[in-house]
């Protein structure tokens, strides 16, 4: 089946302007030590900006503010959007709230459309997610330990969630938690999702985690924080639930597919722009003789990164191609490949660009630290790189039988091919092992 990731002709001047205004509207702001006041009011105008354009939250249907635009077009602006750590927030779809609002949408009840979603997608509230938990494997969500007791028309919430991305400085939280608590309850059907106010009586923030990408752990203009929640009896109405008692894992792989093939494409801007960097600075230090660009380690770096970051990019697009055609669940190989792939290409690259500048390229003078100490957590978040890789192995095995024989047994596949060429063997020598030349040569 042939495939085309050629961009629609209408389409590649937004691609064009975007490129454009992240690099000179946003990139500058990165050089700034910015108050959210600030923050906010230097982004303001910036927002307007790409709303004027009909950019805003362009991953969303038209209904909700967006442009419907299909994966690929919206891979491809995320690989610019990716070029900037700023940027996602000024488009409209910074993490975790794009992810979350295409969870909300399909399920969302008028009551909770117009309380929460709708102000979400304007960009007058912020969201965060809370299902990762100190105490429990992130990568296994069935042994979720949170609940959410029915208790009357309420929901009563217990349990400790960490790096709950944005949890200090959102308006709500949407909380995975544990609504059936019976014994011979369905691992996958247990959990629900809850839309909890965050300044609802018993939601404790206890910290925002210092981490390597952030090690202080405190907000930054641009960056979300990952907070640690204490739910201690934490009460919500019932009418706070999203979808049904039981839909917590199918909601949360709606928002897991489409947004991996977007953080993917973000990474792989970002793989452009630390490449670039190298480049440049490649044909600008002179050492031992020769520019860097002229050392063949180098020039080693510089091919390896170009073939990878090549090959992430066509992994992304072919997997937007496959979901658009296909859906999520037909590309569930796709989807677990181009994360683990993608996240250590990243990772390949930041580092050899770090290293190409030296002390320039540890330092805080240029956005390489900083890419470096983002770029390790691309090999965790989403889904450690193990449990993709198994993923795929699983999903390419199934496809395939085991055998007494193998396939390509040479000793069994003669018999067959003797005597589709038994005429042929007939007329002629038996090979001894001996190249014998034809007399005309």
């Amino acid at each position: 089946m042939s495939w085309d990731f050629s961009t629609d002709i209408e389409f590649q001047p937004k691609l064009d302007w975007m490129l454009q205004f992240v690099r000179e509207k946003v990139f500058p702001l990165e050089t700034l030590n910015l108050t959210a006041d600030q923050w906010a009011r230097a982004a303001a105008p910036l927002k307007a900006e790409v709303k004027r354009q009909g950019l805003w939250a362009a991953h969303l249907p038209p209904a909700l503010g967006g442009m419907g635009l299909g994966l690929i077009q919206l891979g491809l602006m995320y690989e610019i959007i990716g070029q900037s750590f700023l940027a996602a927030e000024i488009f409209g779809n910074p993490a975790p709230d794009s992810g979350t609002a295409v969870m909300m949408a399909p399920v969302v009840t008028e009551e909770q459309r117009e309380t929460y979603l709708t102000p979400l997608l304007a960009g007058d509230l912020r969201c965060a997610f809370s299902m990762t938990e100190p105490n429990t494997s992130g990568s296994d969500p069935t042994l979720i330990s949170t609940t959410a007791i029915r208790d009357g028309d309420d929901y009563v919430i217990n349990g400790i969630k960490w790096f709950t991305s944005n949890g200090s400085m959102a308006d709500f939280i949407v909380v995975m938690a544990v609504t059936d608590t019976s014994a011979d309850a369905d691992p996958r059907k247990k959990c629900s999702m809850i839309i909890v106010p965050a300044s609802a009586p018993g939601v404790n923030v206890t910290r925002d985690i210092p981490n390597m990408a952030d090690p202080s752990g405190e907000w930054r203009h641009g960056r979300h924080v990952h907070s640690e929640i204490r739910y201690k009896n934490a009460r919500v109405p019932v009418a706070n639930l999203l979808g049904k008692e039981g839909d917590g894992f199918k909601l949360a792989q709606s928002r897991l597919g489409p947004a991996r093939v977007h953080r993917c494409m973000e990474w792989v801007g970002t793989c452009h722009r630390a490449f670039d960097m190298m480049c440049e600075y490649s044909k600008s230090r002179f050492t031992a003789g020769s520019t860097l660009a002229n050392k063949q380690t180098v020039q080693s770096f510089i091919a390896d990164s170009a073939a990878e970051i090549e090959a992430a990019r066509l992994m992304v697009l072919k997997t937007a191609w496959k979901v658009e055609r296909e859906g999520d669940r037909a590309a569930r190989k796709e989807i677990a490949m181009i994360k683990f792939y993608v996240a250590n290409v990243l990772c390949n690259v930041v580092d050899r660009a770090v290293q190409v500048h030296g002390a320039l390229g540890y330092s805080g003078d240029l956005p390489l630290e900083d890419m470096y100490r983002h770029a390790r957590n691309a090999r965790i978040v989403d889904g450690p790189d193990e449990v993709h890789r198994v993923t795929v192995a699983r999903l390419i095995v199934a496809d395939y039988a085991a055998r007494a024989i193998p396939t390509e047994h040479i000793p069994t596949r003669r018999a067959a091919a003797e005597k589709t060429y038994a005429e042929i063997l007939a007329t002629g020598e038996k090979y001894n092992g001996t190249f014998k030349r034809p007399a005309k040569y």
